[in-house]
């Protein structure tokens, strides 16, 4: 079975398996979980006001799964361009919380929670002795369970269930430095966004580079599934921020993506930048909106010189083209 990391976030390249359809030849297209029109016309390289027009779509321009839109094709060549855009807005999970009684201890709620002592703690901003009072109301981080496969490292853990290596180190009472064992269960702790002035809030996405798309994003559950576009370019391009943010990673992936840099822009959001010849940034390093975070190289696993870019929200896959400026 083949494997694919998604990154801290493995940022999942499956660009070796071809798509199904060229998307700048379909005259007529499915609609599929997780698509959105604007996305769809993006792919297509087609206004979207075209096909709303093509098939007759009333407001709010609605579609369905399984809906067959026509797809308007005039000859004229699709265009990249850099521009705002709204993305579209994405809603919080609610917080578990539970609140301190008499007799309560941070220990006894740990236990009774399921919740690793330290990892609590943690997430209520607690120090030892860890007192608590009766009323207080403590924040109970909901967790996952990953069992450690071949090829897992730290860095596709985190970028798998966008938490932060450490703080997955420390769920589980383990060193970050610590080797991982095939079989191992680790606790995935939820990521609490603490305030900061720092923190991201999307109010525009840009195009990392200009390109033809040679694959699109398709939803999981696809049997081609693809958690970014691939993006042809000159080798030596320069690629990049979509937007402003901290930079997470800068350096080698050995397992698919090549020479890689992922962006933490707050609020849940990432971007990934993969198969770069070179990276121009370093890990920590704060980047504003298109500055340059490398260049296009052919160091991923599929030897194309092109650019692997991901969108992602809350550690889930984003189709870039719903959120990245519409092509004209």
């Amino acid at each position: 079975m083949r494997r694919y990391i998604l990154v801290p976030l493995a940022v999942l390249l499956a660009a070796s398996q071809p798509a199904t359809a060229a998307p700048g030849d379909e005259t007529e297209h499915t609609v599929e979980p997780g698509e959105t029109l604007n996305g769809i016309a993006n792919r297509a390289g087609v206004p979207s006001n075209r096909i709303i027009e093509a098939n007759r779509l009333e407001p709010p321009y609605v579609i369905r799964i399984g809906q067959k839109l026509a797809i308007p094709r005039d000859g004229r060549p699709a265009s990249r361009t850099i521009a705002a855009r709204m993305p579209a807005a994405a809603s919080a999970s609610p917080l578990e919380t539970r609140t301190v009684e008499p007799g309560d201890t941070l220990l006894g709620i740990a236990l009774a929670e399921k919740v690793p002592l330290g990892l609590l703690a943690e997430a209520n901003g607690l120090s030892a002795p860890y007192v608590i009072k009766v009323g207080q109301k403590l924040i109970i981080p909901r967790t996952r369970r990953h069992t450690i496969e071949q090829g897992d490292t730290g860095f596709s853990l985190s970028y798998r269930y966008a938490v932060p290596w450490k703080d997955i180190a420390v769920a589980n009472g383990i060193e970050p430095s610590a080797p991982l064992r095939i079989g191992q269960d680790l606790l995935i702790p939820t990521v609490l966004d603490r305030p900061s002035s720092s923190a991201f809030t999307p109010k525009s996405f840009v195009w990392p580079l200009s390109g033809n798309i040679r694959r699109a994003w398709r939803p999981r559950g696809a049997a081609d599934y693809h958690d970014g576009l691939d993006i042809e370019a000159p080798k030596g391009s320069a690629v990049r921020a979509t937007a402003p943010g901290t930079v997470i990673f800068a350096d080698q992936e050995k397992s698919q993506f090549g020479y890689l840099v992922v962006i933490d822009h707050g609020n849940g959001w990432h971007s990934a930048y993969g198969s770069l010849e070179r990276v121009t940034v370093k890990k920590g390093e704060q980047v504003k909106q298109g500055e340059r975070v490398g260049l296009v190289g052919d160091t991923s696993v599929t030897r194309r010189t092109e650019l692997h870019f991901e969108l992602r929200k809350d550690g889930k896959p984003v189709d870039p083209l719903a959120e990245l400026p519409e092509t004209e």
